[in-house]
């Protein structure tokens, strides 16, 4: 399969996603339910763009050798520093072609095969969690169930279904405190306190990930709740409208709590460039996320390596 034809099959069964062949956040706009970004749908795109605006040159007298991109994260030994970001609601957003269990089923073991690992949804019915982490199990544990920012009794049971799973890490995207669907609904989800956090953190029983930091602020609350990891993200533009991109705040995130707690980046990252451009400003690793859902339903687990290699490709080999 190439990766034309992967969009082709994809365009036959996605919507109202166009699966652009490079996702830069224009063709969609402000379109939720879709992949869009929030209100006027700028965020997304401010995101890809200034990816493009930061430069890299090259120092061309050196020794020869080939680049370790290998990657240690919480034990878990990857190719290299890349994670499928989560994906929830993907028959609401992307098409009927696939729900959350299926889109799951595929992707975690499917990142595994790459040498890489996923982040899983969460969603507002229950078996969306429980397929989430019966697929990391299959998949020995290489996977990283994130859920939304439940009340107390819904989060133990979610996390009674992570440790379940045997996955490396866990993960909570914070800032889906502010998504439309979320609200009003039962069980309730909302923002957390650093006090609220750090019990959380300590129920979880694993290495969690703080998604959703924006702020220097931020990411000292985050370390100071106890997270291991913090990803650097604004939730691809969905919750805020108008906001910056990842690529304007990671450095100041990095240089201040960089070292003690491990830094991940999403929002508009789309090449081995991409990616090599957030290590250089102080990133560990990245999540890409709605390349991903393209790649699995155009080409199922084969759009899954084939993405995989094609963003390595054009930096490091």
């Amino acid at each position: 399969m190439t990766y034309q034809e992967l969009l082709d099959r994809a365009r036959e069964c996605m919507g109202p996603c166009k699966a652009c062949p490079e996702c830069n956040g224009r063709a969609c706009g402000g379109h939720i339910p879709g992949p869009g970004a929030k209100g006027v749908g700028d965020v997304a795109i401010r995101n890809y763009d200034e990816w493009k605006k930061i430069r890299i040159n090259m120092d061309t007298i050196h020794p020869g050798f080939t680049p370790d991109t290998s990657f240690d994260f919480f034990g878990y030994k990857m190719k290299y520093p890349i994670f499928a970001g989560p994906v929830g609601a993907v028959n609401l957003h992307y098409g009927d072609k696939l729900n959350d269990l299926q889109y799951n089923d595929i992707l975690v073991k499917a990142c595994a095969d790459a040498g890489i690992a996923a982040f899983t949804g969460d969603g507002t019915n229950p078996e969306v969690m429980k397929a989430a982490c019966s697929a990391i199990r299959s998949a020995g544990g290489c996977g990283i169930p994130t859920v939304k920012p439940w009340d107390v009794n819904t989060l133990r049971e979610k996390f009674a279904l992570v440790k379940e799973s045997d996955s490396f890490a866990v993960a909570m995207d914070v800032d889906a405190a502010g998504l439309p669907f979320l609200q009003n609904l039962n069980p309730p989800a909302g923002s957390k306190s650093v006090e609220e956090l750090g019990e959380i953190i300590r129920e979880s029983g694993k290495p969690f990930i703080v998604k959703g930091i924006m702020t220097v602020k931020g990411a000292r609350k985050a370390k100071l709740a106890g997270a291991s990891a913090i990803v650097v993200s604004n939730h691809g533009g969905r919750v805020l409208d108008q906001c910056p991109a990842t690529a304007e705040v990671l450095s100041d995130i990095a240089s201040e709590v960089g070292g003690d707690v491990k830094v991940l980046v999403d929002g508009g990252i789309r090449s081995g460039v991409d990616i090599f451009k957030a290590l250089a400003l102080g990133a560990d690793g990245v999540l890409i996320a709605r390349p991903y859902v393209t790649a699995v339903y155009g080409g199922a687990a084969e759009g899954v390596a084939l993405y995989t290699d094609i963003g390595i490709d054009n930096i490091y080999r």
